[in-house]
């Protein structure tokens, strides 16, 4: 029995509350004191304890607060199964796309401070994309297909940036030609700057012209370029300052301590090959600050982020952005005829199509509609996940939000829908 069940069974004893445990965010007496059944809610405990002990998963951290206590922060399993080192809730790990949302609010931080503009296009800052061209296929008259390239019709903006609009992709996600350029340019390189990746992919082409497709892409990543070039400031330093200290995140960056090595989880072998997935350790230093996938954090660091957004943009008395900017952030972005890119049905239920009643924020997806998603939500919850297999949610008709984090990129995915399924049915008031 963890550290933290033990203190929920002492606190109902007595009849007190809990001390804070999540890093200055309360702990609710009981589920039910924020509309949780306990009887449920161990459903979702005795799946992750089954797929732990059935080797699907090493381990994992699970954080849910609703009206800002927290009803469940445990861990599960292994930190590291080979060294049978148990999970800890302060355990740190590699949260890949979930550093979107981070490196999102620090381009708005100066957004309103009048420094840069969403509708600026991003050669104000990156002069080498002005001359950047699109990608086009062109069927001759004998049937046979050509790829050839012309002029942005119009530039791409930081809006494009932050909402995927921006005709940028990922080498990862399918066959295309420009993708196979990515893994030829090298473009995802540890040891490049930021200022070296935004050149790299400046002389490359355009998987589509800025603004008419929705494609998951590095766009973050050159978004973590402009920060740069805007502030004066390496990205991780403006991180450090403008979102770290003030939500006082401890563990959260693009690497910890080497004294912290010992708080980071680990992977298990998985997959068809029975391979261990290529996570950077935590204390892994690279030189490349990617602001799309480069970070370190623990679940109670993400909950005081979320919980900074469902106060309105502040947190403890620290206001990072406004509630206007907050509004704005998780709204749908995205143009009412955008297509989603060839290869975007690979993302299932964290599509942002009309099929998924999903639509794009400013550096996560927003769900529009009750239905056609395949996963339980609201209107206007938010969410994304990352490749190693973490994931957050946050649905403000409901007050809640849920934290997940585990290393398993094999099971993060089907965990979407198991967190979502086994969270909401055990909301019953």
């Amino acid at each position: 029995m963890s550290a933290l069940r033990v203190l929920g069974l002492a606190a109902l004893v007595v009849g007190i509350a809990l001390p804070a445990v999540g890093q200055g965010i309360p702990t609710a007496q009981s589920p039910e004191e924020v509309g949780f059944s306990s009887v449920r809610l161990k459903r979702l405990s005795d799946r992750i304890e089954a797929d732990v002990k059935e080797g699907k998963i090493p381990g994992a951290v699970v954080l849910i607060a609703r009206n800002g206590r927290i009803v469940m922060f445990d861990a599960f399993g292994y930190r590291d199964r080979e060294a049978k080192a148990p999970m800890q809730t302060d355990s740190i790990f590699r949260i890949a796309s979930m550093s979107k949302p981070i490196t999102s609010v620090a381009a708005m931080t100066l957004v309103e401070e009048g420094k840069m503009s969403l509708a600026d296009p991003v050669a104000k800052y990156i002069p080498a994309f002005g001359e950047t061209k699109v990608s086009v296929t062109r069927t001759n008259a004998d049937g046979t297909v050509e790829m050839g390239l012309e002029p942005q019709k119009r530039p791409m903006t930081i809006l494009d940036l932050m909402r995927h609009t921006s005709g940028l992709t990922y080498g990862a996600l399918g066959g295309n030609p420009v993708k196979r350029s990515y893994y030829d340019m090298k473009v995802m390189d540890g040891d490049q700057t930021n200022a070296e990746m935004a050149a790299k992919l400046a002389r490359l082409a355009l998987l589509y012209q800025p603004g008419t497709h929705w494609e998951y892409s590095m766009s973050t990543d050159v978004l973590g370029r402009v920060i740069e070039v805007v502030s004066g400031l390496p990205l991780d330093k403006l991180i450090e300052e403008r979102i770290a200290k003030p939500l006082k995140l401890g563990d959260t960056g693009f690497e910890v301590s080497p004294d912290k090595k010992g708080r980071g989880a680990h992977p298990q072998k998985e997959g068809p090959r029975n391979e261990l997935p290529p996570i950077p350790d935590v204390t892994y230093r690279a030189t490349w600050k990617s602001g799309g996938a480069g970070m370190v954090s623990t679940a109670s660091d993400y909950a005081r982020f979320l919980q900074m957004f469902a106060n309105g943009g502040e947190l403890d008395g620290v206001r990072v952005i406004s509630r206007k900017t907050i509004d704005l952030m998780t709204a749908d972005n995205l143009p009412p005829d955008i297509k989603m890119g060839d290869d975007m049905w690979r993302l299932g239920p964290l599509e942002p199509s009309r099929q998924m009643g999903q639509g794009f924020g400013l550096g996560f997806a927003v769900r529009v509609d009750q239905g056609r998603n395949p996963l339980p939500g609201s209107p206007y919850d938010y969410h994304w996940g990352g490749v190693w297999g973490t994931y957050f949610w946050h649905d403000p008709r409901e007050r809640l939000y849920v934290v997940f984090m585990m290393q398993s990129p094999a099971a993060g995915e089907q965990y979407h829908a198991v967190l979502r399924q086994l969270v909401y049915q055990a909301l019953v008031n």
